[in-house]
């Protein structure tokens, strides 16, 4: 059994940065022990402060490649949180579970919290590996799973964007070091295939945790409007993403159904308030949006790559 998700420390206005170097140590374990920490009531000072304690608590914070979603640099190597419309949930994920290499903690930092709703929904990787019936997941460790992607200018992102760069070769160079296919088709458009373990084991704890995106990226997963559309439009084959098990067979929207229904009865909010500082183990808990109303500003830093 997990503890509570996620642990809160009150700050009553004390530093962030004096609390962390003070009890480093301790913050390390218990993220580890509840799989996320919420920073409340700490002075934090803006997105500088927000990358000085990520550098205190993990080191340098990591530059967000290989993208899937649109975001913003909003200094250094912090971002705004996915740049998807108010109205949209974003389901729940692990954060770059799709690469070879992810990174083990997140940080999201509230700047302006929304009017209504808005909240980072969090689920216990642990909890979903516990609750998905014994045959899904032997089904999918034994075939592993797939991710299928299509960048271009009319839907998804434009490979330029998503890989940083305006070479392809060096685009080749990248997936031949991260085990993915790339293959480069008409009108500059480029679709990868990488076949990927579902469940991993915790660097830290050694529990297995159900650690992928074969779920959030899978057509089944998006509002029916959404999906109806882009297959009208594009065809299964060009969507911006899907998954499949790792031989290429298709998952049953069934066997997603269940995996969604798994993330949600293991799913925990909380109202975002003013400076607050949550900061996620990415393996061990993952990680949503509500729509919401307001400004909702919330800066978002990666840290600590890992491909345990």
């Amino acid at each position: 059994m997990t503890n509570a998700l996620p642990l809160v420390l009150d700050g009553d206005g004390a530093s962030i940065h004096d609390r962390i170097r003070l009890d480093r140590a301790d913050i390390r374990k218990a993220l580890t022990e509840h799989g996320a920490v919420l920073f409340r009531g700490f002075t934090v000072g803006g997105v500088e402060g927000l990358d000085e304690a990520v550098r205190e608590l993990s080191g340098a914070p990591l530059t967000y490649s290989e993208r899937s979603t649109p975001r913003s640099r909003i200094s250094g190597n912090v971002y705004t949180s996915t740049d998807y419309p108010p109205q949209e949930e974003i389901f729940a994920h692990n954060e770059n579970s799709y690469q070879a290499v992810w990174p083990l903690t997140l940080y999201f930092y509230c700047i302006e919290p929304p009017s209504t709703q808005g909240a980072t929904p969090l689920s216990s990787t642990r909890a979903v590996y516990e609750s998905i019936d014994a045959s899904v997941r032997a089904e999918f460790e034994r075939r592993k799973w797939m991710t299928v992607r299509n960048y271009g200018d009319e839907l998804g992102l434009p490979w330029r964007e998503a890989f940083t760069t305006g070479d392809r070769a060096e685009v080749d160079a990248y997936c031949a070091r991260n085990g993915i296919e790339a293959e480069w088709l008409d009108r500059d458009r480029l679709r990868t295939r990488a076949v990927r373990e579902p469940v991993h084991r915790h660097p830290g704890t050694g529990q297995l945790v159900w650690f992928n995106h074969a779920t959030f990226f899978h057509v089944s997963t998006l509002p029916a409007e959404v999906r109806e559309g882009l297959l009208e439009m594009c065809g299964e084959e060009n969507l911006p993403n899907n998954t499949y098990y790792g031989d290429g067979g298709r998952i049953p929207d069934d066997v997603v159904a269940h995996l969604r229904a798994c993330y949600r009865a293991a799913s925990v909010r909380f109202d975002y308030e003013r400076d607050d500082l949550l900061v996620v183990d990415n393996m061990l808990t993952t990680h949503a949006r509500e729509p919401f109303t307001g400004p909702r500003r919330i800066a978002v830093a990666m840290a600590e790559p890992s491909a345990a």
